[in-house]
């Protein structure tokens, strides 16, 4: 009997995501990644492969050792690249969850960047 491996399923998914889901300059993509102590999010701009702007629980502005990636944080992850987007002059994005369901900390995430400002 096979066993079911989640990270080869969620490297699928993404993959597959990744295919139909590219930023541009005029609307680059918002990519999120969580691990098991980390919430992070980029808005890439994959015409020339580059970051615009970046967040993430490890930043000095938001590191709290005693949390994990939640979706309290996913939250605070999600106002402050909804705040470094608006400084970048990003209004429009390409949401990629990478690979993960929308619900939970990727739906806090993505809210909390709606609410900055962001449209996707």
């Amino acid at each position: 009997m096979s066993t079911i491996n989640r990270k080869a399923i969620r490297a699928k998914v993404r993959r597959r995501i990744r295919r139909k889901v590219s930023g541009t300059a005029s609307r680059p993509r918002l990519a999120v990644y969580f691990s098991n102590r980390h919430v992070y999010a980029q808005i890439i701009d994959d015409t020339v492969g580059r970051t615009i702007c970046s967040a993430s629980t490890a930043d000095a502005s938001i590191a709290d050792p005693s949390k994990l990636a939640n979706c309290a944080t996913a939250t605070k992850v999600g106002n402050l690249i909804g705040e470094r987007a608006k400084a970048a002059n990003v209004t429009e994005v390409v949401f990629d969850r990478g690979g993960f369901k929308f619900c939970g900390k990727v739906k806090a995430l993505a809210d909390a960047a709606r609410e900055t400002g962001l449209k996707f």
